[in-house]
């Protein structure tokens, strides 16, 4: 084993043989590193034995009785999973400090009842996470728990008590000891996360990696890291709300646009199987600047409340600003107003909110936000029995939107009485199936027209 020094940049894992200023792959500043790597110089054997131990197959030979879904004992994390977790997967769960992420692990390792789990904690003592397991109030007699930062005795007792599920919080406080850089490193978290892998693909054990992340959001740690596993989850939510948000970004065995919604309570975490409800305000008031959409996330709809506030401009430069929304997309939307609808939007400050502090990406809450806007800018109220879904185009026009059936479904099924929709949807045969009234419109102006006269 010869060891050679190479640096890495802290923010993308890009290495270079000197250090340089800035990384030419992210752009960033003195984020350059120096760190001892070793090399093998006996590859030639390593690629011998490989050789005779892997075997290609047929792939009608492949069995896929192995591959079942293991139940996981939480509904909303098997479904972010897409049913459950796969024997052999990886999995990275990131999230900002304090929003919960060992709280939701923990959760899941007490909770799989037919499940041996092995809890490796790098950052909590045992005591710790005794008292953490006493708040969530779980007595399970299946999951272990070791206080470990060396690599090597984590794979050591995990291949001795051969447990259903490997837990790792968090990748960044393992370390290889055969490498001489500090824990948290490029080469660190790259060697462990390597291990781990070999690990769980051997020997089909589902492992759970807690990652933390960087000041922008991002995953810490070479963007290698999101490659080598299989399933990246970011786990969301603003400590001044109940809600998290758990969202798959990268999922091989599953898809990437379900997500988990959970409420956080002095218990743990717990699963919000119906989020309309929750999302919506029961304020008995009429409010001008409230509109509901009926949104869609993967499979799954539930109706959101937006709110907007309209006002003057008390200085020379309007404020745009928005929670929860886009705010390109906002401002694209302020244009299609003042320019296809004629609404003198420019010199005013516009505030949008989406209610409960959760982010929303689906294009069909763009009725809502207009309608929602006009409304505070009318200082009209709009009745609470209605809501929206459609999309809008830069003409104005308000295009249709996938899952339009069950988006009235859910409308109707918590107490709607009028939904309004894009022309073009195709829903002729479903005026029938629905008590709910379906207004169809083609432009801004007719919703307006139909809403505030």
């Amino acid at each position: 084993m010869k060891i050679k020094s190479v640096f890495f940049c802290q923010e993308c894992g890009a290495q270079s043989p000197k250090w340089i200023g800035k990384c030419p792959s992210c752009g960033s500043w003195n984020t350059y590193l120096e760190e001892n790597v070793q090399v093998s110089s006996n590859k030639s054997a390593t690629i011998v034995q490989n050789k005779e131990r892997s075997k290609p197959k047929l792939l009608s030979g492949i069995n896929l009785n192995e591959q079942i879904r293991i139940d996981t004992g939480n509904n909303e994390f098997n479904r972010v999973l897409g049913g459950g977790l796969v024997p052999g997967t990886i999995i990275l769960l990131g999230g900002e400090p304090g929003i919960g992420k060992s709280t939701l692990a923990l959760q899941i390792a007490l909770r799989a009842r037919n499940l041996k789990t092995l809890y490796i904690s790098g950052e909590e003592s045992e005591q710790q996470i005794k008292l953490r397991a006493l708040r969530i109030d779980e007595n399970s007699q299946n999951c272990l728990i070791l206080n470990e930062h060396l690599l090597e005795n984590v794979i050591f007792h995990a291949k001795e008590i051969m447990p259903d599920l490997l837990v790792i919080d968090s990748i960044q406080t393992m370390q290889i000891e055969k490498l001489d850089s500090s824990p948290g490193s490029v080469s660190q978290i790259r060697e462990c996360t390597s291990e781990l892998l070999k690990f769980a693909k051997t020997y089909s054990v589902p492992t759970l990696l807690i990652g933390h992340i960087t000041k922008d959001g991002s995953l810490a740690g070479p963007k290698l890291l999101e490659h080598m596993v299989d399933t990246v989850l970011q786990f969301e939510g603003d400590r001044n709300h109940i809600y998290r948000i758990v969202r798959a970004i990268k999922n091989r065995f599953g898809s990437t646009s379900e997500l988990g919604i959970f409420e956080m309570q002095q218990d743990g975490l717990r699963e919000v199987s119906n989020p309309s409800e929750l999302l919506l305000s029961h304020n008995d008031l009429d409010m001008s600047g409230v509109a509901i959409s009926a949104s869609v996330e993967g499979i799954r709809p539930f109706l959101i409340e937006v709110q907007a506030l309209v006002s003057s401009a008390v200085y020379g430069t309007p404020q745009r600003s928005s929670t929860g929304f886009d705010l390109r997309r906002l401002n694209m939307l302020l244009a299609v107003l003042e320019k296809r609808a004629g609404f003198r939007l420019a010199q005013k400050d516009v505030f949008l909110n989406i209610a409960g502090g959760i982010k929303v990406d689906d294009p069909a809450i763009d009725l809502a936000v207009i309608c929602a806007i006009l409304s505070s800018d009318q200082d009209l109220s709009i009745d609470k029995t209605k809501c929206f879904a459609g999309e809008i185009g830069l003409s104005g026009e308000i295009r249709p939107v996938t899952r339009i059936e069950q988006r009235i479904s859910e409308a109707e099924k918590l107490g709607f009485k009028e939904i309004f929709i894009s022309k073009h949807n195709k829903i002729q045969s479903l005026q029938s199936k629905f008590k709910i009234k379906i207004s169809l419109a083609a432009k801004v102006d007719e919703v307006f027209r139909a809403m505030f006269g």
